[in-house]
């Protein structure tokens, strides 16, 4: 049996379940929210280049990267993991079963959340350990721009950020909707890990071995990333997921999580102080 490039075996197995005319109009409509986001104004935000130019001071990151986490970083993985248990609403549609294709590429992300890396160790075992998990690592990054415990669990977000944080949780029973709050946050990691590591080493902090590490694209050489495969992932979990009739419900969503994440960097913008002309 083939066990070569798993990825593609999932998807192939994921479109399988479906028929093939449902599929086509899924994929049709996927089509349309991806058309959706790359027009979005959070693509191209003016806080990413304020972030790659280095022009946010330690403190700002600090209070930045709070309010990250308080949007989602905290409970990526309790959403991932939901959503897994969630492909479960798809078998009583697609037949017994139908839900494994799914929570194996939901899988590939989980392990690369929990700090597993691909290949085999020398027991011919899988290589990993709890320490690069991504969560533990963004708490290490908090220490490092000098946020404590206490200021980390008494800090207050903003209005935006809390409607972020709650409108993934809202989603917790509904695998169509919580896979598309998934994919369009792996999408904004895609499109702010490159600038927020530039600000982070701006600052003199070492991101090598740490969380912007593992944050971004798998194509940039220097870093070990996966965001864009785990983006494209979800957007094949949707489309086994949706129904036509919830195609205006989804659409409704996705524009306004997307608008959050526009208001949310609309808000860290807040910290930036515009270089003076020389």
């Amino acid at each position: 049996m083939d066990l070569d490039n798993p990825r593609r075996l999932a998807k192939q197995a994921i479109q399988a379940t479906v028929p093939p005319d449902l599929w086509e109009r899924n994929r049709g409509f996927v089509q349309e929210l991806q058309e959706t986001i790359h027009n979005h104004r959070l693509v191209g935000h003016s806080a990413g280049r304020a972030l790659a130019d280095g022009q946010f001071t330690k403190e700002d990151l600090a209070r930045i990267h709070l309010e990250y986490r308080h949007a989602g970083v905290k409970i990526f993985t309790d959403a991932l993991l939901i959503a897994q248990l969630l492909t479960k609403q798809v078998e009583s549609r697609l037949g017994p079963g139908s839900k494994m294709p799914s929570r194996f590429l939901l899988t590939l992300n989980a392990l690369d959340e929990f700090g597993f890396r691909p290949g085999v160790d020398q027991a011919g075992y899988y290589r990993g350990n709890p320490a690069l998990a991504h969560y533990p690592l963004f708490e290490d990054l908090l220490d490092q721009l000098g946020v404590g415990r206490e200021e980390r669990e008494t800090y207050t977000p903003t209005p935006v950020a809390d409607a972020l944080h709650h409108n993934l949780e809202s989603a917790y029973q509904d695998l169509a909707v919580l896979t598309l709050f998934l994919t369009i946050a792996e999408k904004q990691v895609v499109l702010f890990s490159p600038p927020l590591r530039e600000a982070v080493m701006a600052v003199g902090i070492d991101v090598k071995d740490g969380y912007y590490e593992f944050h971004g694209t798998s194509d940039e050489e220097e870093w070990t990333a996966y965001d864009d495969d785990h983006e494209d992932d979800l957007w094949y979990i949707l489309m086994q997921a949706l129904t036509p009739e919830q195609y205006e419900p989804v659409r409704t969503k996705a524009e306004h999580y997307l608008g959050l994440w526009s208001q949310f960097w609309d808000e860290q913008m807040k910290l930036w102080k515009a270089p003076m002309a020389s």
